[in-house]
């Protein structure tokens, strides 16, 4: 894939297409990229390398911009398999090749790969530089976002930030498709528990004059640098992109969906605010965890179920207080024919969660919605506009 950085560096990623579940657990119905980078200079630089699924992909493109030269070093931002996979072999093909880490990372190395490290390594700590001629590599620690070992690299003379996983996206460089949205899912999913990090990340960068940033998954970006940094800054406070309501709900038989759909309704004629609503039995879990961050109230509506909550509503909760879901405004349904629970198994997970603000209008149906639960609907509504 042709994509211009600049005349001295290159791109030599590859898109993935084949894939069908990213991490084993997201799907990613446009793919993904594994993006990788070289710096042509006095000095050559390999910036990390892809998954082995796309190995020999990989390495022709790489050979192709080297043309019979060799490099110099292999910049290890992150040592997760989709962009390590073939530091191995690129090891092996360049003998004379230094791998530039830092402590953490070649402490994690050896758990991957039987490289003799003797004289190979060039281990760099906070701040410290490297240079290849005209061009001049500086390293940032940013643990967690989202393996300890992480770095970024910043190149000065053309103002590029090799971001690691920062700023990626799922989906391939050849889909056309909005950035935010499956930022978002990414972002969420993959680094949301970690928006401390991403924030000490980002007051990393707000010192370097940035022009491109350079990610490990989709697109290099060029353009308008503000509007990602700013999603990016919300995203790491746990603020709402949206002042919105997102109802998730499950049902067995079809009458808890018809008390979330009144929901629906009733919000839609009290509020112009954005409403989304979805079927946890029938939509991509990591959507369902994007969209409660993305709004500023959830309402969650469940079925009682073995003496506890329906186990895809359980999923969800579990999904959002690992990824450190807070900050936000909630409020709960619950069926039961006989000994309505839900609730009970719900609350909890909420009450574990730090700027949780629930609200009164709890909602309870037994079997099937009647008058007064449509009132009572309304009354949740209310409180949560």
């Amino acid at each position: 894939m042709n994509i211009n950085i600049s005349d001295a560096i290159k791109y030599i990623g590859v898109d993935d297409k084949d894939i069908d579940l990213f991490e084993s657990q997201y799907i990613v119905p446009n793919g993904i990229s594994y993006n990788s980078y070289v710096i042509l200079d006095e000095k050559i630089c390999v910036l990390d390398t892809v998954d082995k699924r796309k190995t020999d992909e990989w390495v022709a493109n790489l050979e192709n911009v080297l043309d019979g030269k060799t490099p110099d070093y292999l910049i290890i931002n992150h040592l997760e398999p989709d962009h390590a996979s073939n530091i191995q072999l690129l090891a092996d093909k360049y003998p004379d090749m230094k791998l530039v880490g830092n402590a953490k990372t070649f402490n994690m190395l050896p758990q991957f790969f039987d490289i003799d490290l003797t004289d190979r390594t060039v281990t760099v700590k906070e701040g410290d530089s490297l240079n290849l001629g005209e061009h001049t590599l500086s390293f940032y620690m940013a643990p967690m976002v989202h393996w300890p070992e992480v770095m970024v690299t910043y190149e000065s003379k053309e103002k590029v930030l090799f971001s690691a996983d920062g700023f990626g996206k799922f989906g391939a460089l050849d889909t056309d498709e909005d950035w935010a949205c499956e930022a978002r899912r990414y972002y969420f999913n993959i680094c949301g528990k970690y928006g401390v990090q991403v924030q000490a990340l980002l007051k990393k960068a707000a010192k370097l004059d940035i022009e491109k940033i350079c990610p490990l998954h989709g697109p290099v970006l060029t353009e308008n640098l503000g509007y990602y940094i700013n999603l990016y800054d919300i995203w790491s406070k746990y603020e709402s992109e949206v002042d919105g309501i997102f109802i998730a709900y499950c049902s067995i038989h079809g009458n808890t969906e018809k008390a979330a759909l009144k929901l629906y309704d009733i919000l839609k004629e009290k509020t112009d605010k954005k409403i989304a609503i979805s079927d946890l039995s029938r939509s991509d879990m990591a959507e369902n965890v994007e969209d409660a961050f993305k709004y500023s109230t959830l309402v969650v509506a469940a079925p009682s179920y073995d003496g506890g909550v329906f186990p895809v509503m359980n999923d969800f909760l579990h999904h959002l207080k690992i990824k450190g879901y807070k900050n936000r405004k909630v409020a709960m349904i619950e069926n039961g024919s006989w000994a309505p629970c839900a609730i009970k198994s719900m609350q909890p997970y909420f009450d574990e969660m730090k700027g949780i603000e629930i609200s009164d209008a709890k909602v309870t149906i037994r079997s099937t919605m009647t008058a007064e639960n449509e009132v009572q609907l309304a009354a949740l509504a209310d409180s949560i506009i």
